[in-house]
């Protein structure tokens, strides 16, 4: 069962991560595609906008997907805690905790949930445990 749910966890984090990186890499998921998500990053001051939006892009949809097989689990967490930690300190973290507000809440539970994984292992239903 403990296997089934980190799973579950894993393959609904890192896909929705996927969905984000693609967002940003592709326009797709109502997304807006390099040129779009930089110009916006570069309006909140993130500069090179372009760069930083694909940058950004690669490592969710990187990070999601071996999140998300459970491949490199340790990686994955540090890639979306990464992007995770950027989105809160330029974006949400001068409008306080709650989504309500545009705040944290959702980028910290996401950075809780990689980094609890990546210390307790992916599971058995993962090419972690499948490579060990």
């Amino acid at each position: 069962m403990l296997a089934s749910g980190l799973l579950l966890v894993r393959l609904v984090v890192g896909l929705l991560l996927v969905g984000h990186g693609a967002q940003k890499l592709f326009g797709w998921f109502g997304g807006y595609g390099p040129k779009g998500t930089g110009g916006w990053m570069e309006s909140i001051g993130i500069k090179p906008g372009v760069f930083m939006a694909v940058s950004a892009g690669l490592m969710e949809l990187l990070g999601g997907a071996l999140f998300a097989l459970g491949l490199l689990t340790p990686l994955a967490a540090l890639l979306i805690t990464v992007t995770m930690l950027g989105a809160i300190v330029k974006v949400h973290g001068p409008n306080g905790i709650w989504s309500t507000a545009n705040g944290y809440e959702y980028p910290l539970v996401l950075i809780a949930i990689v980094i609890g994984i990546a210390l307790t292992g992916a599971g058995s239903y993962s090419i972690d445990a499948i490579l060990k």
